[in-house]
């Protein structure tokens, strides 16, 4: 059985499963260039949550065992997708005529980068091999040389000898540097975060410009980010003019796509705060949360619509907003085609740069309507709620 079947359907075989058990389940049980083992084992970590990559990625690291190096490239490219990278999987091992680079991320805008992965740094690198990788890419017009550059992915944290190594080489301005453990946080910022902008940025700092290593950058990123996270929310959530005392956002978005995924009976993953999509890029979800606020006497909850998550759902054959209420015991799920039918019906804000659609739902016990702005009829929501056997008990 494969990987993702088991993962599926039997998930306690491999959840306390050492990533070298998990392979040894996978075809031959050896990682070779094109074999199935290879190709379960990728499918399998696109679906596992994030936790289990960095777990995994720990015991390439700390244990070392025969083939270690082969996983971490799987799991670094695993990385490389989930911050948002279109991903090339390259070859374990060199042959003659073959272009050996580990990974080749692509960015929207075309950028590539080509990608080392090294569990240390102990032995000096051949530079100049990396860069022939992409040379050869640019020579067979895979890549162009102006949208183009190289990321060396590094087990260890303290990579000094190696980052003079870079700085001293003619290579120095196509190359960049980045621990295994940054590269990690950025994936987990990544998925707290849903701000474009933020996720531009983080993209941009694997690109060539100023350092060397990028684990300072990282560290200002991650930083810098939670704090427009947190900002960002609360303004989203001071909609009108209604006065409310300030709180730190809510989070039970994957509580509530946990019960979305039971509901549509597909398998959901985590893109960022709000959005999951399936593996084949056919279904997504914006899930918003929100606390439950008393206005009048009547419970409601209060929302945020961008442009941004707009464009980003029209992508997909079957995209669905979906609103938790208070928690993941209410989750209103309405097809987005419908949802954008009555966007025009909203209240909005614009100010600068920003622009939101604001949602208001209220409830009377189990009635649910969506307010829309003055002289439009509320819509009733009971066909869009998710029946209670979804919820936990």
């Amino acid at each position: 059985m494969a990987l993702s079947d088991l993962w599926e359907n039997s998930r306690d075989q491999l959840e306390d499963k050492h990533v070298q058990q998990i392979i040894a389940f996978a075809g031959d049980g050896h990682l070779k260039d094109g074999n199935p083992t290879s190709e379960d084992f990728r499918a399998y970590l696109s679906l596992v949550p994030p936790d289990y990559l960095k777990l995994y990625s720990d015991q390439c690291l700390k244990e070392g065992f025969n083939g270690s190096g082969l996983v971490l490239q799987d799991i670094v490219n695993e990385i490389g997708s989930r911050i948002g990278f279109n991903v090339v999987c390259g070859r374990y091992r060199g042959v003659t005529g073959q272009i050996g680079f580990d990974g080749l991320w692509r960015l929207p805008d075309d950028h590539a980068i080509v990608v080392e992965v090294k569990t240390t740094d102990v032995y000096r690198i051949d530079l100049g091999s990396i860069s022939g990788y992409r040379q050869a890419l640019i020579k067979s017009g895979e890549i162009e040389n102006d949208q183009s550059s190289i990321l060396i992915v590094v087990g260890r944290v303290d990579t000094g000898d190696l980052e003079a190594q870079v700085r001293g080489s003619r290579h120095a301005w196509d190359i960049r540097l980045v621990s295994v453990d940054a590269l990690l946080r950025l994936m987990f910022l990544k998925l707290e975060v849903d701000n474009p902008q933020i996720i531009k940025r983080m993209h941009e700092i694997l690109i060539p410009k100023e350092f060397t290593k990028l684990d300072q950058i990282v560290e200002i990123l991650f930083s810098t980010a939670e704090d427009i996270k947190d900002v960002e929310l609360e303004e989203d959530e001071n909609i009108e003019t209604i006065q409310k005392p300030k709180f730190r956002p809510v989070s039970f978005n994957e509580a509530c796509a946990d019960r979305i995924e039971k509901h549509l009976n597909i398998r959901l993953n985590k893109q960022s705060k709000a959005f999951y999509s399936t593996t084949d890029g056919k279904v997504a979800v914006n899930c918003a949360v929100s606390k439950q606020h008393i206005q009048a006497g009547a419970l409601q909850y209060w929302y945020a619509f961008h442009p941004y998550q707009k464009d980003r759902l029209e992508k997909y054959d079957t995209p669905y907003v979906a609103f938790g209420c208070g928690s993941e015991k209410k989750v209103v799920l309405i097809p987005f085609q419908i949802f954008t039918s009555w966007l025009n019906a909203f209240n909005t804000t614009q100010k600068d740069d920003k622009f939101y659609w604001h949602i208001k739902i209220k409830t009377d016990g189990n009635s649910f309507v969506l307010l829309r702005k003055g002289g439009e009829e509320p819509v009733i929501l009971s066909e869009y709620i998710l029946p209670e056997e979804f919820a936990e008990k």
